[in-house]
């Protein structure tokens, strides 16, 4: 008889444990997402001209940071928007300035787009574009010469998405 008490007060306290557990809260929607992106020329694009002996390198990301969705137009969950920006790069490789065509025409949920982009591009490092002018000596041998930063710019497409309340971000360099 002892036996069967102690198992049933065993059962009565496993029960119980389970009685005043909270139920799991399912977290808030994450008001970030992930971005994936890939360099492409846009045409038109103005590039420096090198002259013989001068060579580029550079003008390549390091540091990207995700744009936030807005978190106040999760409930909301709009259609996808697409956000292009051309970001204007420092010959230092930090982004001094973000265009955003049509930015005045736009509606104040495109603006909380576009203000996310603006706020996540001016965080952007770039490696500094540098061009080097190599020369030869009298013996053949190359070596460079002169060297200089230069600023430069490259536009992105920003592509905001959300699902069911869950958001997406994701950017690719302008397509031509």
């Amino acid at each position: 008889m002892t036996r069967l008490k102690c198992a049933w007060s065993g059962l009565l306290l496993a029960l119980a444990g389970c009685a005043t557990m909270q139920p799991a809260q399912r977290p808030s929607p994450s008001a970030t997402g992930e971005a994936s992106w890939r360099a492409v020329v846009p045409p038109g694009t103005t590039r420096y001209q090198l002259a013989l002996g001068e060579v580029s390198s550079g003008g390549t990301p390091f540091q990207r940071v995700v744009p936030v969705y807005p978190p106040n137009l999760l409930a909301v969950c709009p259609p996808p928007q697409e956000v292009p920006a051309l970001f204007i790069v420092g010959a230092n490789g930090v982004v001094g300035e973000v265009r955003v065509t049509a930015e005045a025409q736009a509606d104040a949920g495109r603006r909380a787009f576009i203000a996310a982009v603006r706020v996540a591009a001016l965080q952007w490092r770039f490696n500094p574009l540098q061009i080097d002018r190599w020369a030869a000596d009298a013996d053949g041998n190359s070596h460079v010469v002169d060297s200089a930063t230069k600023p430069f710019s490259l536009a992105y497409v920003f592509r905001f998405e959300c699902h069911a309340g869950r958001p997406t971000v994701t950017s690719a360099a302008a397509q031509p």
